[in-house]
């Protein structure tokens, strides 16, 4: 099963240990787009700084956390999908997603790889794609 990971899930969950395991699960294959995985990137970065200046994790497992990350891309566990793969779709996606027209690499990705969303975003709705909670996913691998 193929799902196209929207960057705000991508953060949450991969700071949790139960989404670096989703994503070692054999049945899923996660993709992002280019622009998305830059954004989470980001992002993780800065979640995981302030988990650390709040004295949530220590410096050393955050870095153990960014560094299994990292990791689970490197090993295509989360694929990084490049723009000319969706680009072509930029125009038609725009138009499904009014709300967030910033969420268009997503869209795209999943409609070129005809995959689910996995997102928390109801700006989804009505894309065109099947869109996953984190809980709904889990429960369809667990049924398979």
């Amino acid at each position: 099963m193929i799902v196209v990971a929207d960057a705000s899930v991508l953060v949450a969950e991969l700071i949790r240990t139960r989404g670096r395991e989703l994503a070692y699960e054999s049945r899923l294959h996660i993709v992002v787009a280019e622009e998305q995985w830059n954004e989470a990137r980001h992002e993780l970065d800065r979640r995981l700084r302030h988990v650390v200046e709040r004295g949530h994790l220590t410096a050393e497992h955050a870095s153990l956390i960014h560094q299994e990350i990292q990791t689970l891309v490197d090993n295509n566990a989360i694929e990084v999908v490049p723009r000319h793969v969706y680009h072509h779709l930029e125009a038609t996606v725009r138009r499904r997603i009014p709300r967030d027209p910033d969420d268009w690499p997503t869209v795209a990705l999943a409609l070129a790889l005809d995959a689910g969303i996995l997102t928390g975003d109801k700006d989804f709705l009505g894309c065109g794609c099947p869109t996953w909670s984190f809980d709904t996913l889990r429960a369809e691998l667990d049924h398979r």
